[in-house]
């Protein structure tokens, strides 16, 4: 064996033995995975994927995706080697509390992490919105003697990720786009928790992803990290995205337990590690042991990566003397403050007319294009009933990669998932788009978005049962409860078009996803509406100074039917207060003062009013309150008569007011 050769299986046998470690130490995790695809993994970091661990933000870096985010001591193993601040006390700490080596990879919290995974098959669809970007980016950036965007997006994944729809919709999307700077390295092993994967699973893989307009390629020794080298390097030259299929066994090293299921997802056992050892011909007896000669191998390749990140910022130094407007761009497409104070531009703020708000977003976001450049979003197939289609800024398709209008095709969780990927990947601020009831199809990206705090916008129109004739799968009833309930996410339902700017303001300015509920009926212009809505509720009927018999608290559409039930009530000679509510998050983080302004505690009769599940509205309207919502489906029917079979009249919300007094 050369010397090349000896230190290549040093290194990876040392990756195996610190991921079984980990996971033996916490007695708790996935060990098969990360020794199965230890030497995929490894030839990939170490003789193609640039980098520089020095810093880890470099905009043309190479991403790198770990969808099967079960195996996550294998990228923690790597950031460890390679640099990145990952001690040997991190991975001995491997799913312990406030650890930099949680059981998940997670985006923000480990340095290096580019995307948090583990929900099967969404990694692969967060590669794919990197890829895109990536493509975008370097269409609109790249001149013909500088490239400044240039790299490639990689991504692992298991049996498992491929059997989940996700990464059906997301990659069959790609390989349309001819997306040729993906490359999914596919962990072959025949293995998921419940045993042989043929007993779902038997289908070609190769020849889906075949039909999805990839590029395929298979490895039949997962050993043969020269085989995998070749495949890489095709894979590089192919104008089609790749699927690199590598056979693998799960659990490889450990004797008794490689190739079963039970490598899978508890740990091997001190006994078996042992044997794991001797038939490594593995000498050291410490636990979490780095020879000296992998060290040394692994500083060198870091040093080598850091001179790709010197080489390009000499790039960027000559594309900012050559090309300073572009670069000036660069500069704002790359900040995650807007570039206009949209707060006082007036043209933002000013409208005429009772749309429909889906209507009013697609008013608003024209505005914002032209005054966002790096606005990119698009539908799940829906542009012209979501009306979100950016005037003048043409289609992405393959032909053309420099439209800002997306089509996702009929595929809403993918297309939610990629949109995650476009936000990691930076330079782009994405929206996507669907009727709010598909968004439990979109769940749970949104969810993911959350967590990681991206400032993703969803425009979620066809909100309530003003959906009408479509009926009861569309008419979404417990969506807006759902959505509410994600810690860290944002709903805001508008009631007319400056509602509408002002949601549109808040997911632009936001640094954490947003979701804009919209109806498809026209909402009358309600006077005193705009800018008051940026602190999540505020009074649209009454005054702060006159305390109220009653507060009526309503978001969207029913508005305007509180706002006339108050002026309906002052004629009775009750003092009604109506409260526009678009966003409860946004008011929750407004300071007690401003909050007891809206809310005083000394009026506890209050009535919430909503066409949805009144899930949610408790802790406003308090124990003497009550609310008009839907509390069942709604049913086919024009979209009025709906709204009067379910109380949502100004006669049915004054009597409950007087019911309540």
């Amino acid at each position: 064996m050369s010397g090349k050769n000896k230190i290549d299986a040093l290194s990876i046998n040392t990756i195996r033995l610190l991921c079984a470690e980990a996971v033996q130490k916490a007695n708790s995790g996935h060990p098969g995975l990360p020794m199965g695809a230890a030497p995929a993994a490894y030839t990939l970091w170490a003789n193609y994927l640039r980098i520089n661990p020095l810093d880890a933000n470099w905009a043309d870096r190479d991403r790198f995706v770990l969808s099967a985010g079960h195996g996550s001591t294998l990228i923690y193993a790597l950031l460890h080697l390679f640099g990145f601040g990952l001690t040997i006390e991190d991975l001995k700490n491997f799913r312990q509390m406030d650890s930099l080596t949680p059981g998940h990879p997670e985006y923000g919290h480990t340095r290096g992490v580019e995307v948090t995974t583990g929900p099967l098959g969404q990694g692969i669809a967060n590669a794919v919105g990197m890829a895109w970007a990536e493509k975008y980016l370097a269409f609109k950036f790249n001149k013909s003697d500088i490239k400044l965007v240039d790299h490639y997006t990689y991504a692992l994944c298991g049996d498992g990720c491929l059997q989940e729809g996700v990464s059906a919709e997301a990659a069959s999307l790609a390989g349309t786009l001819g997306l040729s700077k993906m490359i999914l390295l596919y962990d072959s092993n025949n293995i998921t928790i419940e045993g042989s994967t043929s007993l779902a699973f038997r289908e070609n893989v190769a020849a889906r992803f075949e039909a999805y307009g990839w590029d395929t390629q298979l490895v039949t020794d997962g050993n043969d990290i020269e085989a995998i080298s070749r495949c890489i390097e095709r894979a590089k030259e192919s104008d089609k995205p790749s699927l690199i299929e590598i056979k693998t066994k799960i659990g490889y090293g450990a004797p008794n337990k490689q190739g079963k299921a039970s490598a899978h997802g508890e740990p091997l056992g001190e006994e078996e590690i042992a044997l794991a050892k001797e038939q490594m011909k593995w000498t050291y007896e410490e636990k979490f042991f780095v020879p000296d000669e992998v060290k040394i191998h692994f500083a060198r390749i870091t040093a080598e990566k850091s001179e790709a990140q010197s080489e390009w910022n000499k790039l960027f130094e000559k594309y900012q003397e050559q090309y300073p407007e572009d670069y000036a761009e660069w500069q704002v497409w790359h900040s995650d403050k807007l570039a206009v104070d949209l707060l006082e531009n007036e043209d933002f703020w000013t409208y005429e007319g009772s749309p429909a708000t889906r209507v009013s977003s697609e008013r608003v976001l024209n505005k914002a294009a032209k005054l966002v450049p790096n606005l990119f979003g698009g539908s799940a197939d829906l542009a012209p009933s979501t009306k979100t289609i950016m005037k003048g800024r043409g289609d992405f398709t393959t032909e053309n990669p420099g439209g800002s209008n997306l089509h996702f095709g009929i595929r809403e969780h993918a297309m939610t998932a990629i949109a995650n990927g476009m936000a990691v990947h930076g330079g782009l601020r994405p929206y996507v788009a669907g009727f709010f009831v598909f968004s439990d199809y979109m769940k749970p990206a949104k969810r993911l978005a959350a967590l990681m705090k991206l400032p993703v916008i969803y425009i979620m129109t066809h909100d309530s049962i003003g959906v009408g004739e479509d009926g009861p799968t569309h008419q979404p009833i417990e969506q807006l409860a759902s959505l509410r309930s994600i810690p860290g996410f944002t709903v805001i339902r508008p009631c007319d078009t400056r509602e509408t700017a002002a949601a549109w303001y808040l997911a632009l300015t936001r640094k954490s996803p947003t979701a804009l509920a919209l109806s498809r009926q026209g909402l009358p212009a309600q006077e005193g509406s705009g800018k008051a809505a940026l602190k999540g509720a505020y009074i649209l009927r009454g005054s702060i100074e006159e305390i109220p018999d009653i507060i009526l608290l309503a978001s969207g559409s029913e508005v305007d039917l509180i706002c006339k039930a108050a002026d309906e009530l002052k004629t009775r000679g009750i003092k009604a207060r109506a409260v526009s509510m678009p966003s409860m998050e946004v008011f929750d983080e407004q300071d007690v003062n401003y909050r007891e302004s809206v809310l005083p505690k000394t009026v506890r009769k209050r009535l919430a009013v909503e066409a949805a599940s009144g899930f949610g509205w408790h802790k406003y309207i308090g124990l003497d309150g009550d609310i008009i919502c839907i509390n069942s489906f709604g049913a086919s029917g024009p979209a009025n008569l709906l709204f009067e079979k379910y109380g949502f009249t100004v006669e049915n919300i004054v009597s409950h007011a007087e019911n309540l007094l």
